[in-house]
């Protein structure tokens, strides 16, 4: 019997390279797996939030009501104060960036308020992403300025102040000058 063994994967391997190519050329064609998306589906994912806060949703929401939103939806992955926990800090770090221990939070190296808008929207909570209601993202958002001393404790944060809310490191990043990434 062990001496068949040989032969026989020789016999598998020249069988999987002799293969190879239509199964390659099937694999470019098609994967035959899933299905396209609905029109429904798609809208479902909602819109790109860009910097000028277009197609942001109606609502809005204060740091005091945003923060049970954070407490609930946000903590156990961020601390309470979006300080702590196992993933990454929210807060602070504001003036650190040109450090020797820069920290990269909302408060110190995001650009945009809207920006976290949209990634709060798609992204979180981890575990569940999408599945908060846009006035939980104002909330959830109006607290994490407010940690970061962005906003007031009683500032209203919605879809006409957000775009205007200028973030501390705004003028912070550098055009990409190369020809083939656009402008």
């Amino acid at each position: 019997m062990s001496r068949c063994r040989p032969a026989f994967l020789c016999l598998i391997v020249l069988a999987g390279v002799i293969a190879a190519p239509n199964v390659r050329a099937q694999a470019a064609r098609s994967y035959g797996v899933g299905r396209s998306p609905t029109e429904s589906e798609i809208r479902a994912w909602g819109s790109d939030i860009g910097p000028d806060g277009e197609n942001l949703p109606p609502g809005g929401a204060e740091p005091t009501s945003g923060r049970t939103v954070f407490l609930q939806k946000c903590s156990r992955c961020h601390g309470p104060a979006g300080t702590s926990g196992p993933d990454d800090v929210l807060a602070g770090g504001a003036g650190t960036l040109a450090t020797d221990q820069p920290m990269k939070t909302v408060g110190s190296y995001w650009p945009y308020a809207t920006t976290l808008w949209d990634y709060v929207n798609r992204a979180m909570p981890f575990d569940q992403p999408g599945s908060l209601s846009a006035a939980e993202v104002y909330g959830a958002v109006a607290y994490v300025l407010f940690l970061n001393k962005i906003v007031g404790e009683r500032d209203r944060v919605d879809e006409k102040s957000l775009p205007r809310i200028r973030m501390p490191n705004r003028d912070g990043f550098v055009p990409d000058a190369r020809p083939d990434v656009g402008r």
